[in-house]
């Protein structure tokens, strides 16, 4: 299989702590990747680590593979500016931006099997031309104007926020039955195309408390929700809802479904973090490229100190090998 790419992420996180880390954890049985950085700053970073990294710069996707098992392969992007961990330099943003547009045009040259990406500080970027919500959106351009939609997947738990990156008060005005019915016929698709679920069952969120209480506690749920779930049945989506947000993640009731489609980003993401924060990973789907990602930020709390866990980047590199793979026999 063709390597995947992963992105630098922010270069003051620890993206590069863990980029290393999951290079040791894969080099033997996982899938072939090569990262877009900076080769001075990545070799600075391993030789702070506990285990001796090597590092090999190489000038086409393609030479990946046969260097991986000795070594983590580097297509090299400069860095203006040295890194200090913590404190992100807004002189580095373009070679940020840079890594992911590589990225994306060495999927869509087919050259990468998929694009993974490490943290980036959103804040940090805009100054540099990143006027994007998220990851998500830019991914989205770059790849010719997509609807893309944020599946989170876990071993124990896949959701996905209809409105994402804005504030609770503006997520509840953009919320409509539309949305929701688009953003379900992606998800059903996607998960039909690249994860296996031949007849996914979804379970579409309530936005208020008791999924509104036949309009007690608002009339969204009923005005909005409902006939959004209605259409997605009628189109043959196995489909249930709106439930009630505040039970529908025990243990019996996720058994019942396999995607939860929440109305806003919170809803979504505090069960699944509290479930597996460490396994969760960032998919999107609908896009003409597979991308995952590790479902946690850039952490500029603990870069450099030796203590982030790469486990949810090496779920990431994992899935986005495996949904390659499925998409290649699709």
């Amino acid at each position: 299989m063709r390597p995947l790419a992963l992105t630098m992420g922010e270069p003051a996180g620890i993206g590069g702590e863990i980029t290393l880390a999951a290079w040791h954890a894969l080099r033997k049985d996982g899938p072939v990747f090569f990262v877009l950085d900076d080769p001075v700053r990545l070799g600075a970073v391993a030789q702070g680590g506990e285990a001796p990294t090597p590092v090999v710069g190489i000038d086409a996707p393609e030479e990946a593979a046969d260097c991986f098992a000795d070594a983590l392969p580097v297509m090299p992007l400069s860095l203006p500016e040295p890194v200090t961990p913590g404190v992100p330099d807004p002189r580095n943003a373009a070679a940020v931006i840079g890594a992911i547009e590589r990225a994306v045009s060495l999927a869509l040259e087919g050259r990468a099997a998929a694009v993974v990406t490490n943290p980036i500080q959103k804040a940090v970027l805009y100054g540099a031309g990143f006027f994007y919500p998220g990851h998500t959106e830019f991914l989205a351009h770059l790849s010719g104007g997509a609807e893309p939609v944020m599946l989170l997947a876990s071993p124990t738990l896949r959701v996905v926020p209809v409105t994402v990156h804005v504030a609770l008060r503006k997520a509840i005005t953009l919320l409509n039955t539309e949305l929701i019915v688009r953003v379900g016929r992606i998800v059903a698709s996607g998960l039909a195309r690249d994860f296996g679920v031949r007849r996914p069952r979804l379970a579409v969120a309530g936005l208020n408390p008791h999924a509104g209480e036949d309009g007690a506690l608002g009339t969204e749920d009923r005005d909005i929700v409902a006939p959004a779930v209605a259409a997605l049945a009628a189109s043959g989506i196995a489909v249930s809802g709106p439930l009630a947000a505040d039970t529908m993640f025990t243990p019996s009731a996720r058994a019942r479904y396999d995607v939860a489609l929440c109305m806003y980003h919170d809803q979504a993401l505090i069960p699944l973090k509290t479930l597996d924060m460490s396994g969760g990973v960032n998919v999107t789907l609908g896009l003409p490229i597979v991308r995952t990602s590790p479902d946690h930020g850039t952490a500029l709390d603990i870069a450099g100190k030796g203590c982030a866990d790469p486990t949810s980047l090496i779920a990431a590199l994992r899935m986005a090998a495996e949904i390659a793979e499925a998409r290649g026999k699709g």
